[in-house]
């Protein structure tokens, strides 16, 4: 009987090529030529751009989504969106307005008040939410690839849309104090538009800053608060500096602070008593500058960390 024999594997076929042998194709080349990139790579400032505008619809239906969600569980729903800044508005008004008896220094204090309130804590909670844009949606992070700018772009959205609720309320505030609309009204368009960019340069530092210490949460309403003290929300900054030796820069500082900037802005566009003699110079130009470079700084700050999110 006769057994068929199998021929053994030729070991050459398993083993390194030997000295003389062609070396195999490079792997970065093949990559190139079948434009394969690696996974999760960052793309050139161009491109992510182009990624980010690309992504401009989800960055809006995630912003709605978020807003919606954010009360989903409230008995009264979306009207919390404009509820809460009335209470903290009021809560101000008692202390500071009755109590402290800052409302017999300011004019139209009542719109004076609830105008500070509602934009400052638009800047507010951009950055507090900001902050945990990349630690708090780590899940979606680590399953789906796309900029991740576009979380802290979408939280910044989804607050601008809850500050134009408050904006509504703030006008039948400003009706009921017998202010009647005027064309400065449409700077607050400029005005709002400025902050957004403000915020969205800002929530995008803290969103890497909060990506590697989730920890910072926990810190910056401690840190806004006291922003918010030293921006005039409850106050007149000029009025507080009256009659004090303060030097010359703090007031400045105060002045300069962007919170302020964009706060006295809206007031000067709403409130008639609130003149142009009550802005700081060249606030426009402060306005802007600010604008310009919290955003772009953020931005590119954010940038150079894209392949880190979401990683260790």
């Amino acid at each position: 009987m006769s057994h068929t024999s199998l021929a053994p594997s030729d070991p050459a076929s398993t083993r390194a090529p030997g000295p003389g042998a062609a070396p195999g194709p490079d792997p970065r080349a093949l990559a190139e030529r079948h434009g394969l990139t690696v996974s999760g790579a960052r793309p050139p400032l161009p491109e992510y751009l182009r990624l980010l505008w690309h992504r401009r619809h989800f960055i809006a239906a995630f912003a709605t989504a978020r807003l919606t969600a954010t009360y989903a569980t409230a008995k009264l729903g979306q009207l919390w969106q404009v509820v809460t800044p009335l209470l903290n508005a009021g809560v101000y008004y008692l202390i500071f307005g009755l109590l402290i008896g800052t409302r017999k220094h300011v004019p139209d204090f009542i719109p004076f008040l609830v105008t500070g309130v509602f934009i400052f804590t638009f800047t507010q909670n951009s950055v507090l939410t900001g902050t945990r844009a990349i630690s708090g949606n780590l899940g979606l992070v680590r399953a789906l690839h796309f900029p991740r700018a576009c979380l802290p772009v979408s939280i910044c959205l989804a607050q601008l849309q809850q500050l134009l609720f408050s904006i509504g309320v703030l006008m039948l505030i400003l009706l009921g104090c017998g202010q009647l609309p005027t064309w400065s009204w449409l700077l607050v368009v400029p005005a709002l538009a400025l902050q957004f960019v403000f915020n969205t340069g800002l929530a995008m530092i803290m969103a890497r800053l909060g990506s590697r210490t989730p920890d910072l949460a926990q810190l910056m309403p401690f840190l806004t608060r006291t922003w918010m003290y030293a921006s005039g929300v409850m106050f007149s900054i000029d009025v507080v500096l009256k009659g004090k030796d303060v030097p010359g820069f703090v007031a400045a500082l105060l002045h300069a602070n962007p919170a302020a900037v964009y706060i006295d802005l809206v007031r000067f566009a709403l409130i008639d008593s609130f003149t142009s003699r009550q802005l700081p110079p060249h606030i426009w130009a402060f306005a802007a500058g600010w604008a310009l470079l919290a955003g772009v700084t953020g931005f590119v700050y954010f940038w150079k960390a894209e392949e880190r999110y979401g990683r260790g």
